[in-house]
């Protein structure tokens, strides 16, 4: 039976219907979020946490979403939550028997996803004057360098708490990414699939792989969900088995985008070219995310992997090489990447700026701009004011914020969050539930050890370039006010120490959480 609540979550979220695969997640991280410290946590808090992820599933939902055990709690995190600390975040059936030393209850599934209720928006937003108080004397900490800008926002109202240089237009390094994911996520949307797909010359025997764009292809096992290079090198071998064919020339077509391959950084560790074809990201370490080096030529090494793959499946092929697949050509098969939505999650979880630079080519491709660098920015500028965000000064270079030509404000990314939250806009809610999480996933996982009091409330997207430092995300505040917040900071005569300045944009984002500010 389909509760009512159900019913309605789904009349209001059309594009998540398949609950195993989006609610699951959504479920896992909130409850990752509010372990192991999950009893410093207020009710409000903990409705304002779920806002973060967009849910307003009623408890009864809950146990359509599982695996969970009898009262609620997911038992992989049961056990994960246990073995992290003696207290916090495991045992919901406390009894006179159970050891001191055991942790406490976590709050159960039921509470984390009653969503955003009247508990939570009774409960007034920060006053100014007070996170100003708060604020400014972190913000003016030198080891951030000589130029900080800030912006606080109530994400229920959209109303600007603080702000510090909020129109000010600076480098934002990596939180350039939030702009790529609503950009991606309003077109071509957060359902949309990227195809790769072998086609057949006709009376010719040439076998071309098109690529599509997917930089989660993998031809590693397991695929773990993501597009096989090897099922499509399976698929592929059965048709042309089917047609009487064992031996093949073997083409690649990476057409599909224009303009330099190479991003302006330079050959870097921190990117492969970005071109339609590869597997892997290119990447020669085994690696998934984080600095690697990288295949000179991704197609070229995603199309000899191919070869391989075939010739296990009985096709033998030619040295591939480059070629465009012609109108005359048939369809053999085809693979395809997630939906969007999940490419967007990885993409500002570990700060892949692979996946970054792909979905700003999906961009251009759905709104009908070149796909190259220059054509991504203005895709993405233009489908941020349709979202009628405010973009005055702002540049965009590239979709990774690689290029320090990128120029964003607080106040945008700021709107941005704020955007992601609205009821009105559950497309975008991968933004939010992608963020990094204090203390547990992507690039924040190792910081904030020394701030139990952020960890898994704290949820934000960093960036770091030579002398830039930034953090942009969410926070839960102790009266369980949801706020998005951005600092921005930079120093291009005197490069700040990266590790302080992290340090300090940290700490200034756990004073919110610490924050009532009446």
């Amino acid at each position: 039976m389909v509760v009512p609540e159900l019913r309605a979550w789904r009349a209001a979220r059309p594009h998540v219907v398949r609950v195993a695969r989006t609610v699951k997640p959504h479920v896992a991280r909130v409850t990752r979020a509010v372990r192991p410290r999950a009893v410093r946590l207020t009710t409000p808090q903990l409705t304002a946490v779920a806002a973060t992820v967009g849910l307003a599933l009623a408890a009864g939902a809950a146990a359509v979403a599982g695996p969970w055990d009898s009262t609620g709690q997911r038992t992989a995190e049961r056990d994960w939550a246990a073995s992290r600390a003696p207290e916090g975040g495991a045992d919901h059936a406390r009894t006179s028997r159970t050891p001191r030393t055991s942790p406490r209850p976590a709050p159960s599934a039921a509470s984390v996803l009653a969503g955003l209720g009247g508990s939570a928006s009774a409960v007034p937003a920060p006053a100014g004057k007070a996170l100003a108080n708060v604020l400014d004397p972190l913000l003016a900490n030198p080891v951030l360098g000589a130029v900080r800008t800030a912006v606080v926002v109530d994400v229920a109202t959209g109303e600007r708490l603080y702000g510090k240089g909020a129109d000010q237009v600076q480098t934002p390094a990596s939180t350039t990414k939030i702009a790529t994911a609503v950009a991606a996520l309003t077109a071509p949307g957060p359902d949309h699939r990227i195809q790769t797909r072998t086609v057949l010359e006709p009376d010719t025997k040439e076998l071309v792989l098109v690529g599509g764009g997917d930089p989660t292809l993998t031809a590693r096992k397991p695929a773990d969900g993501w597009a096989d290079l090897s099922t499509l090198a399976e698929k592929t071998a059965t048709a042309l088995k089917a047609r009487h064919m064992n031996h093949v020339t073997l083409s690649y077509d990476t057409s599909l985008y224009s303009g330099p391959d190479l991003h302006p950084i330079g050959v870097n560790e921190n990117i492969a070219k970005v071109t339609p074809l590869m597997a892997d990201e290119g990447r020669l370490d085994g690696t998934t995310s984080g600095p690697a080096g990288r295949a000179p030529d991704p197609a070229a090494d995603a199309a000899r992997k191919f070869a391989d793959l075939l010739h296990g499946h009985g096709i033998t092929t030619t040295s591939p090489g480059p070629s465009k697949a012609t109108s005359r050509s048939e369809a053999l098969a085809s693979v395809s990447s997630p939906p969007l939505s999940a490419l967007v999650e990885r993409m500002l979880t570990n700060s892949d700026n692979d996946i970054a630079e792909a979905l700003a080519r999906q961009v251009a491709l759905a709104t009908g701009e070149e796909p190259s660098f220059g054509g991504d920015a203005k895709a993405i500028r233009a489908q941020l004011q349709k979202l009628g965000l405010p973009l005055s000064g702002a540049q965009f270079a590239d979709g990774s914020g690689l290029n320090r030509a990128d120029k964003l404000s607080a106040d945008l990314l700021t709107a941005l969050l704020a955007k992601a939250g609205d009821p009105a806009h559950p497309e975008l809610r991968s933004v939010l539930t992608g963020l990094p999480v204090a203390g547990f996933t992507g690039t924040l996982s190792t910081r904030y050890a020394d701030a139990p009091t952020a960890t898994g409330v704290v949820r934000a997207k960093t960036g770091t370039l030579t002398g830039v430092n930034t953090l942009a995300g969410t926070v839960v505040d102790k009266d369980g006010r949801l706020l998005a917040f951005a600092f921005l900071t930079s120093d291009a005569a005197h490069p700040p120490n990266p590790v302080e300045a992290r340090a300090a944009l940290d700490h200034t984002a756990t004073a919110l959480v610490a924050c009532g500010c009446r």
